[in-house]
């Protein structure tokens, strides 16, 4: 500041931006005059430098034009002339000051109305007959209407250049970005895709904001505005509602239109009208639209953000401009509505016109100030105490009894010693604390960005860790029935877990999965569509049955053969069920992975499934024992869960568990019936030597062939074998090492003429090339004899790939005789009916579907399991099925009878489907199969020596 006049007043502002920092202060209307008129043009240049310093500052700020209007215009309509740019935010400052833009969405509403009230085209339409008359009524209604033609094609805005269209579309996409993220929010409640979520509320706003610029109508949700509801609540307009109705509501959209229609052409007419009421508004929108600006509790608390008053600068107020009008104006509007807004008003003045802000009649001659109590001889105190002094009587200058006093201005004349320039080294300007406030720092845009990039961030590293963890995962949610786990060998990932949803195992096959492949798609479609019929049509009519099987690929099992093979039958079970019983079966497929070596993630998704799922019964599946078999059991046991299994073989299992059942031989079973066979191949006074040669179980999860090593060897041992130390045979990368066993085995000292080959189903074929080309084992008969699990083989004479070596002669053990059963069956006639690939074909016992035997005992289980849960056609629970199971008795089943009313609860029942079988090599070269002695399901009675002969 070059005078000291400046330097106090600039210092007097300062004190006041100050104490908006942490409160509201009443801002008064400064108006500076000098003492003596030969100074006015000091005092211009006076409030010219204020301007400047608070431009400096960061000050929001506005100079209204003060040059001089036409003759013509009255001083209010003048006075209106200097507030009807104010709405442009590009007048406050430009980007140097704090926070974003002003919005001024009040006072444009009120210049749309006056723009709209002095459109040439409403001339003619204004009513002409006197209010309350039919003809003044049907012409006002007609006026109205046009009024509202008129304001639509403005949307309710003031003209603006065409360069603005881009800005005011923004603000509409801001108003209309609630109901985006709304409509993109009622998306997601229907489970899609993230993404169509997200393009959802974007189309949304995109199709509001479309039809929000529709030529010639009023934009959407006008009424819900800010700036609408304000114009229909305001007790400033209630003068001029005439009794219309200010309710504003969402869902009463026609009654709310018809408020704002009434309330615009009421307010169209009175500023039609003239007077003070047009300026007064247009002061009251522009103190609204400030006192929201900076309204600390906005959302974005950008009146903490602000921590300076807009300032407006009138560098000479008269007459001629209009702005002692505005300045009266101010005063009144802020002794009307007795609410403080921010704006700070400098103003200068002539000498000789300050008399007309004095109060007084007819303006007299100046009148200074009220003189304080101490006569200090700096401007600087003496505008202290005028502000405190003034500040104090504000209570009392504002009554209505204070005839043309104007309350809120501080009027302060200059003595022209203080409006002396100063040397430049003297110049001051004094400036309030500006450390930028933390609601700023923290509640900003700059915060705002680093929030929303942190959490995307964190969302696309949860949403990546849900789609590596899980098989169906959105974008923060997934589904946690199933999880994706490494695959044998650690080549790719399977699904395993129970599948619910929009899970599908087979589309996590890998790429080697053969037709195996195509018909586990097939069948889990058509167990999905018949649940979705059960719960369509039988809701509270049924049970629950989860099938737990291998139903994934890798590349040691390339193709999922045992899952498909009893997942063929566990559906055929339910069609069966369905379409023949009261309570209806739904089933749930559960995955292991390959060979079932997740089985424990399978287990623990299925009890924490039937914690929420009161109609799960029981599972049937679970037919590979493994070293986590007992901690499944065991998990299960837990939940109360009965598990029905078709092929798993186990001795123990049955023993240590009472939830387990299992229509499959025990290996103990299995190695005595194959004892009959070894019996049969000693010679009288001769004890043949005898090995046993059993898969190395140490680095894999398997104990099946350490199950049936130890049975092997004692049956061996116990029929009178010498018995040759064992061999374990290391499996690598999926390929069995037997070369070296075959070479010990073939050229020691004694070669054994029995062999029990503790082994699974795909090492045979192996072990039969190694054996027929070693010397020593060449030329001489082998028998191998072997469990259940080469009953998965499929031989040449069937039309298989699998054989035997000339010379040795294969026995195994099989879990399921079909043959004897099938006559009094309807199993195969279901299948044939039910299952879409049979489709003109017949299903026998010896097909290539059926052969094994998985099929069958699968079905068999489930019905089984299905039996208990339904007893007295009464949908049963968990506990009820698990007792249930003890009463069980089916006929004509696909292997016979199934009893389990003599199953022991902590011990092995009888009465087992078993077979065994011999493989021997033809004089044509093919690996021929025939069954040695049999016993179906339900019969108790033991094979013997005599059935079973070999010869």
């Amino acid at each position: 500041m070059s005078t000291e006049a400046g330097i106090d007043v600039q210092r007097q502002l300062e004190s006041l931006i100050q104490d908006f920092r942490t409160s509201d202060p009443p801002m008064p209307v400064i108006v500076l005059h000098a003492e003596d008129p030969a100074d006015d043009d000091r005092v211009v240049e006076l409030v010219e430098e204020l301007r400047k310093g608070q431009q400096r500052h960061g000050t929001r700020l506005a100079v209204a034009p003060t040059g001089p209007q036409p003759e013509d215009l009255d001083p209010t309509a003048r006075a209106v002339r200097l507030l009807c740019d104010l709405g442009d935010s590009r007048k406050w400052g430009d980007r140097s000051a704090a926070y974003r833009p002003y919005s001024f969405p009040r006072l444009g509403l009120v210049r749309a109305l006056q723009e709209a009230t002095e459109d040439p085209e409403m001339r003619e339409h204004w009513p002409t007959a006197p209010a309350g008359t039919p003809d003044g009524n049907a012409q006002r209604e007609r006026a109205q209407t046009h009024l509202l033609r008129v304001l639509a094609r403005q949307r309710w805005r003031p003209r603006r250049p065409s360069h603005r269209y881009r800005q005011m579309l923004l603000t509409d996409v801001q108003q209309f970005l609630p109901m985006g993220v709304l409509g993109a929010f009622t998306a997601l409640l229907t489970r899609p895709e993230w993404y169509i979520a997200v393009l959802a509320g974007i189309g949304l706003m995109i199709l509001l904001a479309a039809l929000n610029h529709v030529p010639g109508r009023a934009p959407l949700f006008l009424w819900l505005r800010r700036e609408s509801r304000w114009f229909l609540t305001t007790t400033f307009l209630q003068s001029a509602a005439r009794r219309q109705s200010t309710s504003v509501r969402l869902l009463r959209p026609v009654r709310s239109w018809r408020a704002i229609a009434a309330r615009a052409y009421d307010v169209s007419e009175a500023m039609r009208e003239g007077g003070p009421f047009p300026l007064q508004l247009y002061v009251l929108a522009l103190f609204e639209d400030l006192r929201d600006n900076h309204r600390r509790g906005s959302w974005d608390l950008r009146g903490f953000k602000r921590t300076r008053p807009p300032m407006l600068f009138l560098r000479r107020i008269g007459p001629e401009n209009g702005g002692i009008e505005l300045i009266k104006a101010v005063s009144d509007v802020r002794s009307r509505r007795s609410e403080l807004d921010p704006l700070l008003i400098v103003a200068g003045v002539a000498a000789n016109d300050a008399a007309l802000l004095d109060r007084g009649a007819g303006g007299g001659p100046p009148v200074t100030p009220p003189p304080s109590r101490y006569r200090p001889s700096r401007l600087q105190q003496r505008l202290r105490d005028w502000y405190d002094e003034w500040a104090g009587n504000l209570r009392a200058d504002q009554s209505p009894s204070r005839t043309n006093a104007l309350p809120w201005v501080l009027r302060i004349p200059l003595p022209h010693e203080e409006l002396v320039q100063l040397r430049e080294s003297d110049w001051r300007c004094v400036r309030a604390g500006h450390r930028p406030p933390l609601t700023r720092v923290v509640w900003s845009t700059y915060s705002l960005v680093l929030a929303l990039a942190l959490a995307v961030t964190a969302g696309a590293v949860r949403s990546y860790d849900l789609h590596r963890t899980y098989c169906s995962a959105g974008l923060l949610t997934a589904n946690r029935d199933t999880e994706l786990r490494s695959a044998p060998g650690g080549d790719g990932t399977e699904c395993v877990g129970i599948a619910t949803g929009d899970v599908r195992f087979g589309t996590y096959l890998q790429d080697t999965a053969d037709e195996k492949g195509e018909r586990l798609r097939e069948l889990e479609d058509l167990v999905n569509e018949e649940n979705a019929e059960v719960l369509r049509s039988h809701s509270g009519n049924y049970v629950t049955v989860v099938y737990a099987g291998p139903l994934s690929s890798s590349p040691a099992a390339p193709s999922p053969v045992k899952g498909v093979e009893e997942l063929t039958g566990v559906y055929l079970a339910q069609r069966v069920v369905n379409e023949n019983h009261t309570v209806k079966l739904r089933v749930l497929l559960a995955n292991g992975g390959a060979d079932m070596g997740h089985q424990r993630v399978t287990a623990d998704a299925i009890a924490e499934y039937a914690e929420h799922d009161p109609t799960v019964v029981g599972v049937v599946g679970f037919g590979r024992d493994l070293q986590s078999s007992p901690d499944v059991t065991q998990r299960l046991h837990t939940a109360g869960v009965p598990i029905v299994s078709g092929t798993n073989s186990a001795t123990y299992l049955p023993e240590d568990f009472s939830n387990w059942f299992s229509l499959a031989a025990p290996d103990k079973h299995q190695a005595q019936a194959l004892g009959l066979i070894a019996r049969q191949m000693l010679t009288p006074g001769k004890a043949p030597y005898a090995l046993v040669l059993a898969r190395d179980t140490e680095k894999s999860q398997d104990r099946y062939t350490s199950e049936q090593a130890a049975y092997g060897g004692e049956m061996l041992e116990r029929e009178g074998f010498r018995m040759l130390p064992g061999q374990s045979y290391r499996v690598a990368n999926g390929d069995p090492e037997l070369r070296l066993h075959a070479e010990r085995i073939c050229q020691g000292a004694n070669v054994p003429s029995v062999i029990y080959f503790a082994g699974r189903v795909e090492d045979i074929g192996p072990l039969m090339t190694q054996l027929s080309t070693q010397p020593g084992c060449a030329n001489r008969e082998i028998s191998i004899l072997t469990g259940d699990d080469l009953s998965k083989a499929r031989f040449s004479d069937t039309g298989g790939r699998d054989g035997v070596a000339p010379r040795i002669t294969l026995y195994h053990a099989a879990l399921a005789e079909l043959r004897e059963a099938a006559s009094r069956t309807a199993f195969y006639e279901n299948a044939t009916h039910h299952l879409p690939w049979l489709e003109g074909r017949k299903a026998t016992y010896d097909a290539a579907d059926f052969a094994s035997g998985q099929t069958a005992l699968s079905h068999d289980a489930t019905r089984a399991l299905y039996w208990a849960a339904s007893r007295e056609d009464v949908p049963q629970s968990r506990a009820a099925t698990w007792v249930n199971l003890r009463s069980v008795r089916l006929d004509g089943m696909a292997t016979g009878t199934i009893d389990f009313t003599d199953a022991p609860l902590y011990g092995e029942r009888h009465g087992h489907s078993i077979l065994l079988k011999r493989v021997r090599r033809t004089p044509e070269g093919v690996s021929q199969t025939e069954v040695l002695c049999s016993r179906p399901a339900g019969s108790t009675e033991p094979l013997d020596v005599q059935e079973c002969a070999i010869d």
